[in-house]
């Protein structure tokens, strides 16, 4: 009996000083290229009241669950717990936490191989879902005849709202040659699609000539490479002496700020500026493109509503040196740029940098 009250204290004790390093602790960010740079916070937060009760309130609730709690507690799913609920009580849609194995699979995605059934989703806050964007080609999800548009309602079961659109995301990946059933509502209809899950590649670039030797570029999302890849696709239809191009970014939800502004790079003069990121106070931080432009042709860039974030960054800087036209519907109005943060549990927060 004594020897388990002493187990329940030390866990309570080792629980509460993690969570509380996470006001501390030494954070590495992640811009979504791999590139990584280290951070050491210079405020010391304990003078923070709302801080200090916080650590008072999750020691006590810690002590409480080993009191009282009569089951077995899993401490990793405890610390989880806290800490999701501490960063959701933000309020804020892009603003995230992730467990170690929600990392994984975030980090998997980027560089454009995971195991699930290959769509886009975004948050429709306005009808409170989550919407498919588009199915990546070639993937499951296209093969079972999902669309652009579709609202999943649930997954095995299981409903999901707007705000739940990472966690949707996680249910539907899962292990090779599983299957997940979604409820789909297309206008009016509301029906259940069976799809199996199968390691899925993304293809961000592609490109095509078209008549009057134009040449026409889509990115589909800004991901690890993408920059290379839309140069290599560019150096093709060059060789084949193209006038003008065409650079698609209708439906492209963003990705990799460092992968758009690589493409600005080709297209912009050498000291043309391509972003300004503004911090909470007020700070900028101006990035200039880095070499002289190696794409000089007239250009026009298709957008649509679905074009967000990294991808509304590409186009501004594009027209605002004057080196491109928009064509197309208003974008999405994104406005934020985010890093992950990692913590000492090898988990993340993705919130705003500016």
């Amino acid at each position: 009996m004594e020897e388990r009250k002493r187990q329940r204290i030390y866990r309570t004790i080792m629980l509460v000083v993690v969570v509380s390093l996470v006001t501390f602790i030494v954070t590495t960010v992640l811009t979504y290229n791999g590139s990584i740079k280290y951070v050491v916070s210079g405020k010391n937060p304990t003078g923070n009241s709302v801080t200090r009760k916080i650590d008072a309130l999750l020691a006590t609730v810690t002590q409480l669950i080993n009191e009282k709690y009569i089951g077995d507690v899993n401490e990793e799913e405890l610390i989880d717990g806290a800490l999701r609920g501490l960063v959701e009580s933000v309020g804020d849609t892009y603003t995230e936490y992730y467990s170690k194995s929600e990392l994984e699979d975030f980090k998997a995605s980027t560089l454009g191989n995971f195991v699930g059934i290959g769509i886009y989703m975004k948050a429709n806050l306005e009808k409170n879902v989550v919407e498919i964007v588009e199915p990546i080609e070639n993937s499951p999800a296209m093969e079972a005849g999902l669309k652009a548009g579709d609202e999943i309602l649930k997954a095995d079961g299981v409903e999901y709202k707007a705000a739940d659109l990472s966690k949707l995301s996680n249910s539907i990946k899962g292990e090779e040659g599983t299957k997940v059933t979604l409820t789909i509502k297309r206008e009016e209809e509301t029906f259940d699609v069976e799809v199996t899950r199968r390691n899925v590649h993304i293809k961000y670039v592609e490109s095509q000539m078209l008549d009057n030797n134009i040449g026409y570029i889509g990115i589909s999302t800004f991901d690890q490479d993408c920059a290379k890849d839309f140069e290599e696709e560019y150096n093709k239809l060059n060789e084949k002496e193209i006038k003008s191009l065409i650079i698609d970014l209708r439906s492209n939800g963003g990705g990799v700020v460092d992968e758009a502004l690589g493409v600005a790079d080709l297209i912009c003069d050498k000291d043309q500026i391509t972003l300004i990121k503004v911090d909470k106070d007020g700070k900028e931080d101006i990035t200039k493109s880095k070499t002289d432009a190696k794409i000089k042709m007239p250009i026009i860039v298709l957008t649509n509503a679905g074009t967000a974030s990294s991808s509304e960054i590409l186009a501004s800087a594009l027209k605002e040196n004057g080196k491109a036209e928009l064509v197309g519907d208003k974008t999405f109005g994104k406005g934020v740029i985010q890093d992950l943060i990692y913590l000492s549990n090898r988990g993340s927060i993705k919130s705003y940098i500016c």
